[in-house]
Order: C-alpha cells, then structure tokens, then sequence
C-alpha cells in the first residue's frame, strides 16, 4: 500500500517526463476518477493508504495519459456549454473556443429561432447546447461520418434531447435539398492545415478524427463551401455562425462578398485573435 499524496507526486513526476503540461491537473482528476471520487476530495485524504486494487485501477489509466491519450477519452466524458458530452475517438473533442462561439450566437439572436442547422455535428455538442438553451426551436444536424453521428445520438439519449434533435448523414448541404430556410446555421468545420495538424500535440494530431481538423485551400475549403452554399438554406436575416482558423478572415470576408451577405462581422477569441465570423443573409 502507498499514501495516495506519494501516487499523486509519481504520477505527476511521470507526466511531466511525458512532456504533459498539466501535470498536476491531470494526475488528480485521473486519481480522482480512478477512485471515484471528486478532486477536491483528494486534498481530505492525502495520507489514505491506497489498497492493491486502487493502484490496479490507477496504473492502466496512467499508462494511457502518459501515451498522450487526451483525458476526456480516458475519462470517457467532458464538460461543454452546461452539459456534460461523451467523448471518443468517433468525434472531435469540444473545445472551448466552440463555447465562446455558442456564447456570441445565443447573444446576437434575441428569440430563439425556429429552425436552426449545425453542420458537422461531431459529438453533437452545437446541436446539443442549443437544443437544451432554446427548448422550443427545431434542430437539425448533419455529420458525413456515420461513427460521429452514432456518437452524437449516444449523446442526445444520454441528455434526453434525442426527441429534440434530427440527426443526418450529409456531406453539407447535401442531404438538404427541399428543407425550409433556417434563421441560424452554426459550424465548426474543419480549418486547420495538414502541416499545423502534424505540428499539434499528440492528443489533437493522433486522437482526433483528421478528417475534422483538415481542410484544403490553406484551411478554408469547406468554409468557402458553407459561405457558398448557406444563402439558401437562410431566411432573409438569418444568420450564419462560423468558428475559423485565426489567419483566415481577410480571404473569408472577401470570397463571401459575391454571395449576398448583408453583414459580415469577425470577432475574437480570448486570445484576441480572429476566431468567429458572423455573417448575415
């Protein structure tokens, strides 16, 4: 048997070896699910001698962090916009950059939309968030990959809102011809270039589903296909959320001018970088 402050610091210790710079934060919140219990518990239990069968449940989960699995794979789970998502590799881990776009959208719409689109859902996590935050809007969301959208159904039964969400294998718009025009189409699309995906940390280059981290053109192919096919699929006034890479704003507003945008705004993360385009039909 071992003190669980020494398992906390040997694991720590390993993780910083790993090149893991949350070190600390991880080495708790692994013990913590480990053991079941909350992290700030730990704090009240530092000197509790740790039986055989909890280093037995520790060990394995260590291994996989310090083999830069992400922690919301091995806790299975992960916090976003009040809810609490189901995590694996089928879909890209929620980040909180996405949560600061479901933030501007919620604050630049003053009535819940009737209709509301997330293109690429993943986890389900826009579709989700603005299911639960606008309990009387319709929500359709569309992923081409069967494994995200089966995870993203696992999702909605888990929270109670799959009789809330209509979920669709499209490639876009594909698989949205004859629908009503919406009043918001939200996405967080792929963006990112194949050299600054072999540049990420393992966690994001090994783990997430490439195919939603890399688009062509820079980044910005399958925005420009959103920007260029959205206007439809908008009521006059609706509007169109867009998260992006942080280089890409000046060529976006420009490729969108001939698509009849009435306004086309870019905004910043926490970071004050360029991040959202909010763009108007």
């Amino acid at each position: 048997m071992q003190p669980l402050l020494e398992i906390l610091r040997k694991t720590t210790d390993f993780f910083h070896a790993k090149g893991i710079e949350s070190a600390r934060l991880d080495a708790e919140v692994i013990v913590a699910h480990a053991l079941k219990l909350r992290r700030m518990d730990l704090y009240l239990q530092f000197e509790r001698l740790l039986t055989d069968a909890e280093l037995d449940a520790i060990r394995p989960l260590v291994k996989r962090r310090g083999q830069r699995e992400p922690l919301q794979h091995i806790l299975g789970e992960t916090d976003f916009f009040d809810l609490k998502l189901k995590t694996d590799r089928r879909g890209l881990i929620p980040r909180p950059e996405t949560e600061l776009l479901l933030e501007l959208v919620t604050k630049n719409i003053a009535a819940a939309p009737a209709r509301l689109l997330d293109l690429g859902t993943g986890t389900g996590a826009i579709a989700l968030a603005l299911a639960k935050f606008w309990p009387e809007s319709a929500v359709i969301a569309v992923d081409r990959s069967a494994e995200a959208l089966a995870l993203a159904r696992e999702n909605a039964q888990k929270l109670s809102l799959a009789d809330r969400v209509e979920f669709r294998e499209s490639d876009w718009f594909a698989a949205l011809a004859g629908e009503l025009p919406f009043q918001l189409i939200v996405s967080n699309p792929p963006y990112l270039t194949a050299a600054e995906v072999a540049a990420a940390e393992p966690e994001v280059r090994e783990h997430d589903p490439r195919s939603a981290l890399v688009a062509e053109r820079d980044g910005r192919a399958d925005l420009e296909t959103i920007i260029r096919l959205a206007p439809p699929f908008l009521v006059p006034g609706g509007l169109l959320a867009l998260e992006t890479g942080i280089a890409q704003h000046a060529e976006l507003t420009a490729f969108a001018a001939p698509f009849g945008y009435a306004a086309i705004e870019s905004h910043r993360d926490l970071t004050e970088r360029e991040r959202f385009l909010l763009l108007r039909r």
